[in-house]
């Protein structure tokens, strides 16, 4: 009910007309906020927004690229396909803050040390995004959202576009992402299991709200400094990070442990019958969504749709076709492993492909009875 309210109180907000009330002064202060991160899915990265305060017409309003709206019509499907509408948002600052103090997450504010035009520029492109066709956008992970949008309206109205990416030059946005999501096995997991190729390619666009923070740490600006700096304004409390064994990969083992160790008909028809769906999703979601990460997912080498094939000859006990698919899936998973070598979620994907090994070799091997 909280969350309803809120979302309500938002959109209000947002169909106030800013343009019959201008609040730019010399002493206006626009600044960037960083949201940190937190343990569920939805939080795991971080969130960018666009604060404007000026205290003397008692002005402090946030514009927020990150909303999205629940209610949409098939929204589960318009997230998985890509086309999924956000939209952004200005509404109180003190609305803004309380929400992620619920949250228990921290949030940073690094005010820009740009000119009274520059604020007014600004200004005047985040009140017209509220009421032009620019209000609403296509969600992508990692080319637009919340914090490459800020970035985009900010380069849009400071001279010769001063904030770029000099971070990750050598490593990938898999390897960026990796450590948001090393405390959370199984959606660490999910995750890099059904990202495809483009996760692995050099992390040259700025997405990620942390990095952003970083590097107007140390962005200049007509020869001064963007930021002069980074100040606190709410310090979440730290959980207690507490191991537990069924959020680790030894509940991935343990679960795995009698696929490898029994040699039964049924185990093996289990195993396979997981691997094979799970790859037969991506093969199908790779075809349906517009999302670039997900697509050329070569962990269908893994999990292989064709296990699904070979199940059909185990049940029929066709000793002939069911040595020849294994040999083949094998030779799937030594491609598989060869392109893996570099990758930041072998050592995840290890007890799996460990699991599938045995198994696909005692069938090749497997003799009439």
């Amino acid at each position: 009910m909280k969350k309803q309210l809120l979302h309500f109180f938002i959109l209000l907000h947002s169909l106030v007309a800013f343009s019959q009330f201008n609040p730019i002064t010399p002493e206006t202060k626009i600044s960037i906020l960083t949201v940190d991160v937190a343990n569920e899915s939805h939080t795991l990265y971080g969130h960018t927004a666009i604060r404007i305060k000026d205290e003397k017409n008692k002005f402090d309003y946030v514009w927020n690229y990150g909303m999205f709206d629940f209610r949409t019509e098939n929204f589960i499907l318009k997230f998985v396909k890509g086309d999924l509408q956000y939209y952004v948002a200005a509404y109180p600052f003190e609305n803004f803050e309380h929400s992620y103090q619920e949250e228990n997450r921290s949030i940073y504010e690094q005010v820009l040390n740009i000119s009274f035009d520059e604020k007014q520029k600004l200004f005047d492109k985040l009140n017209k995004s509220l009421f032009s066709e620019d209000k609403f956008y296509t969600y992508k992970f990692i080319d637009r959202n919340c914090t490459t949008k800020a970035i985009d309206i900010v380069n849009e109205t400071l001279h010769n576009k001063p904030i770029k990416n000099t971070l990750h030059k050598e490593e990938s946005y898999r390897d960026v992402l990796f450590p948001y999501q090393e405390k959370q096995y199984w959606l660490n997991l999910g995750i890099n299991i059904i990202f495809g190729h483009r996760p692995d390619e050099q992390a040259a666009v700025l997405f990620l709200p942390l990095d952003l923070m970083k590097i107007l740490e140390s962005t200049q600006y007509k020869e001064k400094p963007l930021v002069e700096k980074t100040e606190t304004l709410f310090q979440a409390s730290q959980p207690e990070n507490d191991f537990s064994f069924w959020n680790s990969c030894y509940a991935l083992i343990l679960f795995l442990l009698p696929f490898a160790i029994l040699n039964r008909k049924a185990t093996n028809i289990l195993f396979f019958s997981i691997l094979g769906l799970i790859g037969l999703f991506f093969c199908l979601v790779g075809l349906y969504s517009l999302h670039r990460e997900v697509l050329w997912n070569y962990n269908v080498l893994l999990f292989n749709p064709l296990l699904l094939i070979l199940i059909y000859f185990l049940i029929k006990n066709n000793l002939k076709a069911i040595r020849k698919l294994s040999q083949i899936c094998l030779l799937c998973l030594v491609g598989y492993v060869l392109y893996m070598l570099n990758k930041a979620h072998l050592l995840m994907i290890l007890p799996i492909l460990l699991t599938s090994t045995i198994i696909l070799i005692r069938l090749s091997l497997k003799k009439e009875n």
